[in-house]
């Protein structure tokens, strides 16, 4: 309710049998994408039993623990909800585990947000199945509330796709905490496909958000600006968080337990950030904007706004214009459709003084090769949930065994390089 405290109400206690809040959440959004897509729900796909997608394992030395934040900036208003008088986020932190027993592994999305994820994601995502995926059993090699290893690790901001949970991210991410360093993905409500959160609140009366968008931002000048500076809000909110828990505090807002040792683990004096996309541009301008920011990744993200008529250029943001004095590296795909308005708003990057930005070229790609559907795409296709047209769509025709480990050894590197493990 509009301007009322900001005290969190969380769900009812049990009472008589009714439906749940999140039972009668998921089918109301279900039931309103498939009215307004007209999707024909009978003519799906179906499997005796839905299939399981795996994530690869890890790499590194170190058993991976993971937990949750629940965050709220006081300080801003919500840009896409107009009756929201803070900003939450929601973010999850990958860190070196000390040890993992009777820590079980987290799933990569919770419950409720996997339901909704399932209906929704194949309108984001023409070509994804829409039955025959159990999208709540995949879980993570990460485990839950597990004590951090005691050794100050630098720290790494990830911001998604546009669209995108955080979730589909954590391939990378478990991987890089797996080496040694601590990895925050942050959700970006009202912008991402869907965000499950703690509990209720006064001013929001449902556990799950899904996404404001209808249409591709970049299609509208306004909505795009909107969605960038908003994301660089976040992360250089998420990372205030970092620095509050490095000195002892708690930056969860429901005053949750942190993991053992947790304070002890970060080093908010080496700090980078990788987004992919929409996450891409705004890491870049974050980087830019933010000097606490050591070094950043744009993982296929425009440097420039949209014109204001299609086909024209639009101005560039800051970052390009200007140039940054810390490593940055573009990382695109042969198979992203628009090759030619990207270079529009990468040359003017490569081209400034100093050696600081640099770019790389992942071959036979697609742009969500970045993500965890570079693994999920073909386990769908061998299942036949998928056709090998949207899999190349979607990811390319690489073969996982090749682009997993081609984009976590790079970020890897690219991230020890600057700012050491």
């Amino acid at each position: 309710m509009r301007g009322m405290s900001h005290v969190h109400v969380y769900p009812d206690a049990p009472g008589p049998a009714r439906p749940s809040r999140r039972a009668v959440t998921v089918s109301a959004v279900l039931g309103a994408f498939l009215v307004a897509s007209g999707a024909d729900v009978a003519a799906a796909r179906t499997a005796s039993a839905d299939i399981l997608l795996r994530l690869p394992a890890p790499t590194g030395p170190h058993p991976v623990g993971l937990t949750t934040w629940y965050l709220v900036d006081r300080s801003r208003r919500d840009p896409w909800d107009g009756t929201i008088p803070v900003r939450e986020l929601v973010a999850t932190v990958f860190y070196p585990a000390r040890g993992v027993r009777r820590h079980p592994p987290a799933p990569q999305l919770a419950p409720v947000a996997a339901a909704v994820f399932g209906a929704l994601a194949p309108y984001q995502h023409p070509g994804l199945p829409v039955a025959g995926v159990d999208w709540a059993a995949t879980m993570t090699h990460a485990h839950q509330d597990a004590p951090a290893a005691p050794a100050r690790r630098p720290v790494l901001l990830h911001s998604p796709g546009g669209g995108d949970p955080r979730g589909f991210g954590a391939g990378l991410a478990q991987d890089l905490a797996s080496h040694g360093f601590v990895v925050v993905t942050v959700d970006h409500p009202g912008d991402a496909l869907v965000v499950e959160f703690p509990g209720t609140t006064e001013y929001r009366g449902d556990v799950v958000r899904t996404t404001a968008f209808r249409e591709d931002p970049r299609s509208n000048p306004a909505t795009f600006d909107t969605m960038i500076s908003t994301r660089i809000a976040d992360l250089r909110f998420v990372l205030d968080q970092v620095e509050v828990l490095a000195g002892g505090g708690n930056p969860d807002a429901t005053g949750r337990a942190l993991p053992t040792g947790l304070a002890r683990a970060v080093d908010p004096r080496r700090v980078g950030v990788y987004g992919h996309s929409a996450g891409g541009t705004a890491v870049a301008q974050a980087t830019y904007d933010d000097r606490r920011m050591d070094a950043a990744i744009d993982l296929e993200g425009y440097l420039d706004h949209p014109g204001e008529r299609p086909g024209e250029p639009g101005r560039l943001f800051p970052v390009a214009e200007y140039g940054v004095n810390r490593p940055l590296l573009l990382w695109g795909t042969d198979g992203f459709p628009d090759r030619a308005g990207m270079e529009r708003s990468w040359q003017p990057m490569l081209a400034h003084p100093g050696g600081w930005t640099r770019r790389r070229e992942l071959r036979d790609a697609a742009h969500w090769a970045f993500t965890d559907f570079a693994a999920f795409a073909p386990q769908l296709q061998a299942a036949g949930l998928m056709t090998a047209d949207a899999r190349t769509a979607l990811v390319g025709a690489i073969e996982p065994a090749r682009s997993v480990p081609t984009v976590r050894t790079g970020v890897r590197e690219f991230f020890a390089c600057h700012l050491g493990t």
